[in-house]
């Protein structure tokens, strides 16, 4: 095997790992800063230079929240998300180590993967927008928040269950038959982003569900993202994660009762 080669391999998943590790440390400054605000849903539009900026941009108010809510969530889906891929970005690196845009190739597979992440997070964003201006609104949802905690606890718990969440989890273990049915090395620079963008179709459709549950512990929450990246790597990757999903979709309903439970008890 040429010393390029080997060169290449062996600088892969350092490069992965340093991405992976530089997402992490991000979130955890930006976390602590007086800028953590900016990861969650609180009203930070509404106090310093977000808020000039939002009145003095044209539309601001929708595409600065927008913008900034964004690169947050990517950050959060390069920490979550990259890890549990990893085995797909391992075995396309070793197929095209021997190119000369292995580099570029690499990339544009994780450029088009954090795409369709990002296209998640914009929808979710804006569904969250819009309950909140329902909450707003509704005086008995204001002082009734917690249904909407409970409710997605049930849906993530429920979804444990789905045929849906099986057959997109089938695909993500199998990442060898993945790269294997949709690279061609014709139109590389398409194909790999296609190919990037593909896998993460199949990894929204099986971990969404548990990304909405940053909503209900705190989207800015280092700790609770650690957990459920763990969580979401272990069923993907270890030969026993499947086991995990009926359990874990018992917790998450259990947890959505007791909610309720709580509630009625004393209310």
């Amino acid at each position: 095997m040429p010393a390029s080669t080997l060169k290449h391999r062996d600088a892969f998943l350092p490069l992965i790992g340093g991405l992976i590790a530089l997402a992490w440390l991000t979130l955890l400054i930006w976390e602590q800063s007086p800028y953590g605000r900016y990861l969650d849903h609180g009203q930070w539009m509404d106090i310093g230079l977000a808020a000039y900026l939002c009145q003095a941009l044209p539309a601001g108010s929708i595409v600065l929240p927008a913008l900034i809510y964004a690169g947050g969530w990517l950050l959060m889906t390069a920490a979550m998300m990259l890890p549990t891929t990893l085995p797909l970005f391992c075995i396309f690196g070793r197929l095209t180590e021997s190119r000369s845009d292995r580099a570029t190739l690499l990339t544009l597979v994780i450029a088009g993967y954090l795409s369709i992440w990002g296209a998640f997070g914009l929808a979710a964003h804006a569904i969250d927008l819009l309950l909140h201006s329902l909450v707003v609104n509704n005086p008995s949802l204001t002082f009734n928040g917690w249904i909407i905690g409970a409710l997605v606890l049930a849906i993530a718990g429920a979804f444990q269950f789905s045929r849906l969440k099986y057959e997109c989890l089938d695909k993500c273990r199998a990442p060898f038959s993945f790269v294997n049915e949709h690279w061609r090395g014709r139109a590389p620079s398409r194909q790999a982003f296609a190919l990037g963008a593909h896998h993460g179709l199949f990894c929204v459709g099986c971990c969404w569900a548990i990304m909405l549950l940053m909503f209900v512990v705190g989207t800015g929450s280092v700790g609770w993202m650690l957990a459920l990246g763990a969580v979401m790597a272990t069923e993907k990757n270890m030969s026993w994660g499947r086991a995990l999903s009926a359990p874990l979709g018992i917790g998450l309903l259990a947890s959505s009762g007791a909610i309720l439970a709580g509630h009625l008890w004393h209310g």
